[in-house]
Formats: structure tokens, C-alpha cells, sequence
């Protein structure tokens, strides 16, 4: 179908009768079709029993089938989905709570369950001639049932008991004929009562009408006291702002306030990063639901196919055997092989990655099969064969033993082929590496050389070993030559859209690092139960997955795991407009992608009556003849401006849901327009402008269902592949700036969420019982922090580009807790200098003897202890909902504290350097993790300057506790009461410090000689600082008595 809905765009051409045959071609469904469809389950409504169509609604006309109607009352809210308005009891409809049952006939109830004769029966199922409905009624975009589905058949057994035979004899009867004219059963043998079971068992087909998704709400119970201590956390933050401002420490002015500008910052951080977290969400899919629809015994396959990409740069620091372990998880999926594209991006052009892709297609023809036979988890085998679990547990087949033993003998001979890759890549030779033909590489310059795609396994390539054919795995190295921008990251994500858009064109996108693996495979069809809900699936963006790491130890010292983030944060933003996108586990809308808007719901019209005159009518609105013509005028421009108002980037005010005609019949009609708009239209050099010069990606962009042109061969597909993937192609285009992964920043993750979120699209996080991806992260302290100062890094990018939250987006669709969360992402690494300010004040207040606070009253005490018990609770409670260990929640603190003195305040630094002075920064890419030693790069040390803050922080608190304590000791017993203040701080800063204390240390708590040396050099200074102590001789009060030295 979708080949030749895109046999009309012919390649190269710029004309617009080239565009006739794609606006011909690509019709939408009319009016008179969609009319009759569900807009709940997608199934035909049918009639009445006296040969009218079904209407759910008389109020607004909500297109619903019976079924639905049905579900609806019994289990949902009992109202229609468009304008809320409560169901009314049809004849022949069961009663449910709340009906009035004043406004029926005393016979209804007798009516349910009896069959017409005949002639009726014929008359209830035959379709009806005039069964459409006014179009008017008919909005596509109206929102979801709050649940949907049939229950058609649910309860049969269960309600058998209630009727004699004959009665249920009759029921069942109409329940065949019923599912008769739906097409799910046979006519034949339909009158043999002893069908009843093979008709219950049919009967189990609604469960697949029903939503493939659920919101799972929070008890109330657990929400609802953390809300009210954020409201009161609020009221004690203003009073206790009020008394630090009105009571200021004048003996020590300029340190005070120091203090109350970093705790203002610290109240304003706080609350960006807590009313996101108002409404947190949960949600659970339904896996047999969605087959159940999708994968009928019998029927072809309607899973929608899914392109899935990994990126890699350096197959040296990404070590060619996690990549390849990543690629054997993805096409072991447990999906479809036909519906599943595997593309691995290579940045760096290397053959070792290019022969590495090779012996993993070779392995994957046996690996594939015997995951699909054993039902195997996970399907990365480094990974499966290392789990320490009882690998035998829930097998029955006496093959599995030898099979496994087998298959892990091999996956060990794959792996000493890579090794043996990797220790022939460590020296290039002066020539460059030849391939096996003898022709040379043609990435031996890295930084100039041609585009590459190899297509090693799919529909044209081999089979594994039982015959069958596997997912189709292709590498893709763009091209690169001198004096072009090629983006990194982002760019090579750009460059993988266009080609899977030529060579396959899935509607649905997984983006992954080569170090996250498939964990669970089922993790596509769990996105899928959202992607393809009829209703939420097409104003959605991405479905973005938490990421869940390996080989983390189990205290996790530098939370690596960020567990407070993905199951706090994110769930959070779930309940608003959905999570950011992080960069990986994401399964996007291809649309979204191509800078489309997302399908605006129309608004109801208003309701006229009939009764009044004209001259009032004018008074009121207009005539009714005026706004039939406005009707006609759209009536066949509204599905054109409906679609091409998103791909020219206008905001058209006009809407409709008609049908789209040929161009000449749209010409004829453009009269009223003037034009600017109709070249916008109309003109196909709008969409060279946009997507670049190919006609095949321009095609594909418009076939919203995915699939290829009709009509074209691998041959020319390639060929227009290497066209796209080229250095210059994204010349005078948008991509990068409204299209694909947008650039300007090193984490381009966030910037292609918020913009696709201000275009109004809205994401979904999905967070399965089994982990859907698990990766790799850097454990070791220098690592760790290098990864956090990228991510700061580009947080500052964004803050200082057009793109910041805080003035880009208004106007649009972006909701406005929604721009508080991206707000956050951007601002928070500024939140590093009062941080460093605030954990220095301690260590001063002890060297001097001062104290930022004055003399507290028992009253103004209470507010001290009434903010630090909110803090408690607020974190108690948020603990309570998320489900996240304290310990998780310690760490997450700790490294704040870690991360905020040291890579957040350097990325600000660097940050300005580079946009304000020009100054690049590069990055170093994060190193995965291919050592067998457990958890032997935690105690790793690699020095940095990043070490340098924290170092002196820890230093100089420590210095000024033991002058704090030298000096009470040698003052008396009164100096201990301000003292404790200033301590409580001092060792605040020193706990949170803790684990990067310990980093330095390392696992013979041996410490580099330069932190040794700097540890010296800062002791020396702060203690030459401390002149006030002198804890060997008592201070004297009074006048000093010296000897003149004039003889008296």
C-alpha cells in the first residue's frame, strides 16, 4: 500500500505537476469511509436495530461503536469522551448505576435479551444506504476514553446461569449474528447449539479491543501529604527568607550576605526541580492486547516496522565487542524479522568496525535462532552467558543444555576473532589498511573520505541456520571531507534518518549507544503499545525508556545509576507533557522528527438554532449561508493546509478533515488565497529547501505509514543513499535547525525534545518490570566527572543560545511546568558558584570567628527547625511514592554536592569561553567498560583539574574545624555554644565530600603525589591564614601591659 501511495513522486523533478500524482495519490480516507469507523477501537459502528446507524452521543455525535458504548458504561466513566456528556441507556443496552429509570419503558428490560425473527434479524445486520452520519459530527482528534475496548462476549459464562435455555439460546444467537457481520466467525454451522464453546472462545477477541495502555494512578494516600508539605515548605521558605533578610550579621556583613544570595539561588533551584514533580504518573501496557490486535492467527502482520540505530565513534574507546553484543540484541528482538532494520553509525570510518559488523552478522545466524528458540533473556550474550542465575530454570527442552554449551563455545571463538581484530588495528600501517580484496580502505583518512553503506544481512541477504531470513543489518559511515560542519553525535543521527528513510522508511525509530544493549526483548512492542494506540499514538514524539547500567557497584559511590533522576524526575514530567529525551532507549515518531506539528483537535462548533430569525442570526455570528460558504471553501483545501501547513512551517489558521484532491482541482480553488501562500503549497523547491535535494527522502517524509516507493530497486536505493549521507547535503536546509537532531550543543538530546515538545507533541515514559536497555557507565572518579562536565557542558550551550527555555517556545504549545523542567536542565550548572561560595563559608566562619546567623530568639529558632524538618519530609515522602532507596537518594546528594564544585563550575567556565570568546572545548569520549576485572576500574585514579576544587574544599573545612576546636578549647566553655553552628556547616560540606575523599584515595589508600603536594601547599596557606589561634598560650582581656623602654 505504501508503495504505491509514493509511485507519484518522481526523482529529481521540481516541478509541480510532479507533486500532482503525490497529492492524487495520497488520499486520506473520506468522509464517507471514516464516518462509519469507531473512533475508540477502529472497528465499523454499525446500525440500529431499525437500520440506522449506532450514535453513542445524540448531544455531539461522537462517532462510537456499541461495543465501546457498552464498555464505556459498564467499567468507564459513563460519559462521552468529546463533551462529557453522561450516556443515555439505548434500547437493548444493560442498565448500569445512575440510569433514570423514569425516562424508559417498562418493557425495555424484557427486550434486552429477545431475538427479531427473521426478517428482522436480516433488517438489523444489512447496512444501511444512508448510514453516514453529518460530517460535522465527525472530529478525528478528540481525546481517548478514559478506558475503551469491547466486552462483547466477556461475561458469557458468567451470566449463563442467569437465563433458562431458551433465553440463552436466543442470546447466543444474536451474539453470532452479531460477530457474523464483523467478519470474525463463519456462517457455517451457525445454528448448532452445540457451537456455544467454540463461540466463547471467540468471544476472547475483546480483550484486543480494549486500551493497550493504562495510566496507573498514586494512591492518594502517598501523593497528596507530599503536595501539602510542598505548599508548606513554600510558607516556611518566605518566612524564613524574611527573618535572614531583616536580621543581618553586621560583625560579619559581606559574609552574611554571601549566604543569603546563595540560599535565594538555592530556594529558586528548588522550586524548578520540585513543581515538575506535581503530578507524577505510572503507567503499565498490555503485551497480549497489542498482539492480539496486530498479530491475528491468520492475518498478516500490522505491527508498525521499526529502524533502529546505534552510533559509535572510536571503536578503540568503544570496544568493538560491546558494540557487537549491542547489534546481536537488537536482531534477536522479539519482533518480526521483516519489521526490524538495524543501522550502525560509524563516525570514524573504521575498518575495524566495518570487519567486526561482519563476524557479528556470521555469529548472529546461529546466535538469532537459539534465542528465539529458548526464549532466552537477555539476548546480548556477553551479558546472558555471565548472568550468576540458574540458567536452567523454567526450560523443558532436553536440547537446551547441549544447545547452550554449544552456542557459548562459539560465542568464545567469536569473541577471540575480535580480540584478534582489535590487536591488529593497534598499528596502522604506513600504506593504510587494504581490504580483503587488496582495494584500499576508503576510510584511511578519517577527516576526508567518501560515504560508505554495507547492507551484510535482510530480505536480500543470508539466512541463518534454520533458513530463516533475519533483521536487516546495515553500516553506514557518512561522508567527511575538510572545511564542512559535521556535528558530531548529532549529525551522525541525522545522517542515519535519511538513509533508513531511502533504504526502508520505518514509521517508528529506536535510537541507541553502542554500549546499551537490549535487556528485555520485548522492549519495542512495549513502546508500540503507545506508538500505535489509535488515539494517544499519533500526538506522540518519542517514548523514551529509563536507562538501567551494569557493572556498578553495589554501594554506587558516584551515582552512576542517577535513580533519583529516571524514577523521580522522569515520572514526573510523565504527568505533564512527557520526560525529556536523554539521548538513548528512545523509540521516536518519524514525523515528530521531520519538524511536523503534531494533529490539532478541533474545536466543536458552536450550536446554532434554527428558530431564530435572520436579522438575529447576523447579530449572533453570522449567517448560516456565510458559513456554509466558508465550508465549501475549505472543503477540499483543509486536508492540504491540515498536512502542509506543518511541512512549510506556517501556522495556518484554517483546518479541516476532507479528503485531498489533484492539484489542477486545488488550483482551481486557491482564488481566495493570495500567493505567498499558494507557493507555499504548491511549490516543490519549498521541500528541497526543508529536507535537501532528494527526491526519494522528500517522498518518504510524506508517507506518515512508513514503506518504499513503488517501483524502485535496491541498486538505485543505495545510490540515492550515498546521496544523502553526503558532507554537503545539509547545506541551505533545516536540518539540525527545526528537522531531525538539532544542533549547537554537545548534549543535542535536550534540545531535540524541547523543540519537538514546543511544536506541542507530547512524549510518554515507559519504564517495564524487566529493564527494556541496559548500558555501560564510567565508575572510576575522573570518568565520572568528565561525563558530568559534558552534559553541563552543553547545558550551558543551550542557556546561552536562541534555544534557552527561558525565552524560546512562547506562544507555542509548550506547557508551563513543562518549560520549568527544561529550565532546569539549562540552569542548574550555575548553580555550581554559589554552591562553592556556600561550602566555603564554613571553613571562614571558623578560621575568623564569625558567624553568618546572629544570636537566635526561641522564636526565630523555630523557623531553622521547621525548614529543616520540610526538607526531611519532603524527601521522606518522596521516597514513599517513587519507591527509591534511601541509599539511592544519599548518593544522589553526594554527588550533587561532588559534581556541582567541580564539573558544573568548570562547564560554566568553559561554557562562556567558547560562546562568548570562540574558545572550543573538546570533549573526551566516556570510555566503555571492557574490563573483566570486577568493578576494577572504580578504584582507577586519573588526574584532571576537575580534582582541584573539591580537594581544596575538603582541605580548608578540615583545617577550619580543628581551628574552631583549638579555639573554643583554649577560650573556655563559653566559646562552645557558636561554635556548634559553625561545626554543623563545616561537617556538612565534609560528608557530602565523603565519597570523593574516598576517590582520591583509591584501593591501597594511596593518594598521586600532585594531591599530595596540593594537599600541602593549601594546608601551609590556611594555616598561615589562622593567625587568630594560638592554643598554647591563654588570650589576656583587658589593656596590654608592655615595657616602655624609657627610663622612669
Amino acid at each position: 500500500m505504501a508503495s504505491n501511495t509514493m509511485a507519484g513522486l518522481v526523482a529529481g523533478s521540481h516541478a509541480r505537476n510532479e507533486m500532482h500524482v503525490l497529492h492524487g495519490e495520497q488520499r486520506p480516507p473520506t468522509r464517507q469511509s471514516v464516518a462509519k469507523l469507531c473512533r475508540v477501537c477502529g472497528d465499523e459502528i454499525g446500525v440500529r436495530e431499525d437500520g440506522e446507524l449506532f450514535v453513542a452521543c445524540h448531544e455531539c455525535g461522537f462517532p462510537v461503536c456499541k461495543p465501546c458504548y457498552e464498555y464505556e458504561r459498564s467499567e468507564g466513566n459513563q460519559s462521552c469522551p468529546q463533551c462529557n456528556t453522561r450516556y443515555k441507556r439505548h434500547k437493548g443496552c444493560a442498565r448500569v448505576t445512575g440510569d433514570d429509570e423514569g425516562s424508559l419503558d417498562g418493557d425495555d428490560f424484557n427486550d434486552e435479551f429477545q431475538i427479531k425473527n427473521t426478517r428482522d434479524q436480516q433488517n438489523v445486520f444489512a447496512p444501511s444506504e444512508n448510514g453516514d452520519y453529518n460530517p460535522q459530527q465527525w472530529h478525528p482528534n478528540r481525546p481517548a476514553f478514559s478506558a475503551a475496548g469491547s466486552v462483547a462476549g466477556k461475561d458469557f459464562e458468567g451470566e449463563k446461569d442467569m437465563y433458562n435455555n431458551d433465553e440463552w439460546k436466543d442470546r447466543v444467537e444474536k451474539w453470532k449474528t452479531r460477530q457474523e457481520k464483523k467478519g470474525l466467525v463463519s456462517k457455517d454451522g451457525g445454528n448448532d447449539p452445540g457451537d456455544d464453546d467454540e463461540f466463547l472462545n471467540q468471544a476472547g477477541l475483546a480483550e484486543a479491543r480494549q486500551p493497550l495502555w493504562r495510566k496507573v494512578p498514586i494512591p492518594s494516600s502517598k501523593i497528596s501529604p507530599y503536595r501539602i508539605v510542598i505548599i508548606l515548605r513554600l510558607v516556611i521558605l518566605a518566612f524564613f527568607f524574611r527573618f535572614r533578610i531583616l536580621t543581618p550579621a553586621y560583625d560579619a556583613f559581606p559574609l552574611w550576605l554571601i549566604s543569603v544570595i546563595c540560599e535565594i539561588w538555592f530556594a529558586f533551584s528548588w522550586i524548578l526541580d520540585q513543581f515538575p514533580k506535581w503530578q507524577p504518573t505510572n503507567r503499565e501496557t498490555y503485551l497480549e492486547r497489542l498482539s492480539m490486535r496486530f498479530e491475528r492467527e491468520g492475518e498478516p502482520n500490522r505491527l508498525s516496522p521499526v529502524d533502529v540505530f546505534v552510533s559509535t565513534v572510536d571503536p578503540l574507546k568503544e570496544p568493538p565487542i560491546i558494540t557487537a553484543n549491542t547489534v546481536l540484541s537488537i536482531l534477536a528482538l522479539d519482533y518480526s524479522v521483516e519489521k526490524v532494520s538495524c543501522y550502525v553509525s560509524d563516525d570514524g570510518a573504521s575498518m575495524l568496525l566495518f570487519d567486526s559488523l561482519a563476524e557479528t552478522a556470521e555469529f548472529a545466524r546461529r546466535w538469532v535462532p537459539f534465542c528465539k528458540k529458548h526464549t532466552i533473556e537477555p539476548r546480548a550474550p556477553e551479558f546472558y552467558f555471565s548472568q550468576k542465575i540458574d540458567y536452567l530454570k523454567d526450560k523443558v527442552d532436553p536440547s537446551f543444555v547441549k544447545e547452550r554449551r554449544a552456542m557459548k563455545r562459539e560465542y568464545e571463538e567469536f569473541k577471540v576473532r575480535i580480540n584478534a581484530l582489535v590487536a591488529k588495528a593497534q598499528k596502522k600501517p604506513e600504506e593504510g589498511w587494504t581490504m580483503q580484496d587488496g582495494s584500499p580502505w576508503p576510510g584511511n583518512n578519517t577527516r576526508d573520505h567518501p560515504g560508505m553503506i554495507q547492507v551484510y544481512l535482510g530480505s536480500e541477504g543470508a539466512l541463518d541456520v534454520e533458513g530463516k531470513e533475519l533483521p536487516r543489518l546495515v553500516y553506514v559511515s557518512r561522508e567527511k571531507r575538510p572545511g564542512y560542519q559535521h556535528h558530531k553525535k548529532a549529525g551522525a543521527m541525522n545522517a542515519l534518518v535519511r538513509v533508513s528513510a531511502v533504504l526502508t522508511n520505518a514509521p517508528f525509530m529506536l535510537n541507541l549507544d553502542c554500549d546499551h544493549y537490549i535487556n528485555n526483548s520485548k522492549a519495542v512492542r512495549e513502546a508500540m503499545c503507545f506508538l500505535m494506540d489509535p488515539q494517544l499514538g499519533k500526538k506522540l514524539c518519542y517514548v523514551q525508556f529509563p536507562q538501567r547500567f551494569d557493572g556498578i557497584d553495589r554501594h554506587d559511590r558516584y551515582a552512576n545509576r542517577n535513580v533519583v533522576f529516571f524514577d523521580i524526575n522522569m515520572k514526573g514530567l510523565d504527568g505533564i507533557q512527557g520526560p525529556v529525551y536523554v539521548g538513548t532507549g528512545c523509540v521516536f515518531n518519524r514525523q515528530a522528527l521531520y519538524g511536523y506539528d503534531p494533529p490539532v483537535s478541533e474545536k466543536r462548533p458552536k450550536m446554532t438554532c434554527d428558530c431564530w430569525p435572520s436579522w438575529c442570526s447576523c447579530c449572533c455570528g453570522g449567517s448560516r449561508k456565510s458559513k456554509s460558504k466558508k465550508k465549501v471553501h475549505r472543503g477540499f483545501l483543509g486536508g492540504l493546509y491540515s498536512k502542509k501547513k506543518k511541512m512549510m512551517g506556517k501556522n495556518y489558521s484554517r483546518k479541516g478533515s476532507a479528503p485531498v484532491f489533484d492539484l489542477e482541482e486545488i488550483e482551481e480553488g486557491l482564488e481566495g488565497y493570495d500567493e505567498l501562500e499558494k507557493s507555499s503549497l504548491m511549490s516543490q523547491k519549498n521541500f528541497e529547501k526543508r529536507f535537501g535535494q532528494s527526491p526519494v527522502f522528500i517522498t518518504s517524509t510524506l508517507m506518515e505509514d512508513g514503506g518504499l516507493p513503488e517501483g524502485t530497486n535496491s541498486t538505485a536505493l543505495i545510490k540515492e543513499a550515498i546521496h544523502v549521507i553526503s558532507c554537503g547535503y545539509e547545506e541551505k536546509t533545516e536540518w539540525g535547525k527545526e528537522i531531525g537532531w538539532i544542533y549547537g550543543s554537545v548534549t543535542e538530546d535536550i534540545l531535540t525534545g524541547f523543540k519537538m515538545h514546543c511544536r506541542g507533541w507530547k512524549s510518554v515514559y515507559c519504564v517495564p518490570k524487566r529493564p527494556a536497555f541496559k548500558g555501560s557507565a564510567p565508575i572510576n572518579l575522573s570518568d565520572r566527572l568528565h561525563q558530568v562536565l559534558r552534559w553541563a557542558l552543553g547545558s550551558v550551550e543551550i542557556f546561552l543560545s536562541r534555544h534557552c527555555p527561558l525565552w524560546y517556545g512562547y506562544g507555542g504549545k509548550l506547557k508551563w511546568l513543562e518549560r520549568l523542567a527544561y529550565i532546569n536542565t539549562i540552569v542548574y550548572p550555575f548553580t555550581s558558584i554559589p554552591l562553592l561560595a556556600y561550602c566555603t563559608i564554613p571553613a571562614v566562619c571558623l578560621l575568623t570567628g564569625k558567624f553568618i546567623i546572629p544570636t537566635l530568639t526561641n522564636f526565630a529558632s523555630i523557623w531553622f527547625m521547621a525548614l529543616f524538618l520540610s526538607i526531611i519530609v519532603t524527601g521522606v515522602l518522596e521516597l514513599r511514592w517513587s519507591g527509591v532507596s534511601i541509599q539511592d537518594w544519599w548518593r544522589n546528594e553526594q554527588f550533587w554536592v561532588i559534581g556541582g564544585v567541580s564539573a558544573h563550575l568548570f562547564a560554566v567556565f568553559q561554557g562562556l569561553l567558547k560562546v562568548l570568546f570562540g574558545v572550543d572545548t573538546n570533549f573526551t569520549v566516556t570510555s566503555k567498560a571492557a574490563d573483566d576485572a570486577e568493578f576494577g576500574e572504580l578504584y582507577l585514579f586519573k588526574w584532571t583539574t576537575l580534582l582541584i576544587p573539591p580537594t581544596t574544599l575538603i582541605i580548608l573545612n578540615m583545617v577550619g574545624v580543628v581551628a574552631g576546636v583549638s579555639d573554643a578549647i583554649n577560650n573556655g566553655y563559653a566559646s562552645w555554644g557558636p561554635l556548634f553552628g559553625k561545626l554543623f556547616f563545616a561537617f556538612w560540606v565534609i560528608v557530602h565530600l565523603y565519597p570523593f575523599l574516598k576517590g582520591l584515595m583509591g584501593r591501597q589508600n594511596r593518594t598521586p603525589t600532585i594531591v599530595v603536594l596540593w594537599s600541602i601547599l593549601l594546608a601551609s596557606i590556611f594555616s598561615l591564614v589562622w593567625v587568630r589561634i594560638d592554643p598554647f598560650l591563654p588570650k589576656q582581656t583587658g589593656p596590654v601591659l608592655k615595657q616602655c623602654g624609657v627610663e622612669c
